[in-house]
């Protein structure tokens, strides 16, 4: 029998659709989970959205993105801390449970500046976080990101700045995309423990025409996902599953067709 329980689908996985038609879809293919980015969130009010979700049986996984912490003024500072307050208040509404956390990356700044604001960032976020009930993940990102994206590359790194921050509101966003090349994987997976909240997958195609908008339904690239899987599962992670595809190739198709593919490659790869 199928089972779909803990499968969760981004929003920008599926671009091409709104907040209410990717509800109604996600809902007709029998999917009950998704990745809400904060774009499919405009043109209403949160408790509309959220009136969305639950009409529809729709639980958001996660809200996408916060982070974006480094700095070059206090204003851009302020700033940041602004939209992050602003991201988890949103997901408090809408129910979801964290807000993914893409870190951010100054080129004119040295990684290890960065990563110092990108700590302080966070732990200026974490008692409102804790006000609201809503988590924060840090996603590492794949080191050809590090210069405007985000500095925090490895679990590894994730794992040194929750050391320094505390993990009661503190976790990790762990996304087979880009982390699959890390020598240090396994044991930075097992260091982080419960640290790990939240789990992303896609896959790495060969060659990949684009780094950013040319990512693969699991199963058509080079990446251990299962395997990955299964020791993000070992520390006793048991959330959803959130699929998260950025594609300009599948973003060009009939999106009802790409939804099944992906179910489909779902049961067979992860």
């Amino acid at each position: 029998m199928d089972n779909f329980d803990r499968l969760a689908v981004h929003t920008m996985t599926t671009k091409p659709w709104d907040l209410p038609t990717a509800c109604a879809k996600y809902a007709e293919g029998g999917l009950s989970g998704m990745g809400v980015w904060r774009q499919w969130l405009e043109g209403r009010s949160l408790e509309e959205s959220r009136m969305l979700l639950d009409d529809h049986g729709i639980t958001p996984a996660s809200l996408v993105r916060g982070g974006f912490f480094p700095y070059a003024t206090v204003d851009e500072k302020q700033t940041a801390l602004d939209d992050n307050f602003k991201a988890i208040d949103a997901a408090a509404v809408i129910g979801a449970p964290q807000v993914v956390l893409v870190c951010g990356a100054k080129p004119d700044l040295s990684l290890a500046e960065s990563r110092k604001h990108i700590t302080e960032g966070i732990a200026s976020c974490i008692a409102h976080a804790k006000s609201v009930g809503v988590k924060l993940a840090i996603e590492p990102l794949h080191p050809m990101y590090a210069d405007c994206r985000s500095a925090v590359n490895t679990i590894g790194q994730a794992n040194d700045i929750i050391d320094q921050v505390g993990d009661e509101w503190v976790g990790i966003a762990a996304d087979v995309y880009h982390i699959w090349w890390d020598p240090q994987l396994e044991g930075e997976i097992i260091r982080a423990g419960s640290r790990i909240i939240g789990f992303h997958v896609c896959d790495w195609l060969t060659p990949t025409n684009d780094f950013l908008n040319d990512r693969g339904i699991m199963g058509e690239g080079c990446i251990n996902i299962r395997g990955i899987r299964q020791l993000v599962e070992a520390t006793g992670f048991q959330g959803w599953i959130e699929v998260e595809i950025f594609s300009d190739r599948y973003w060009a198709t009939d999106q009802d067709k790409y939804l099944t593919q992906i179910k489909n490659a779902y049961l067979q790869h992860v």
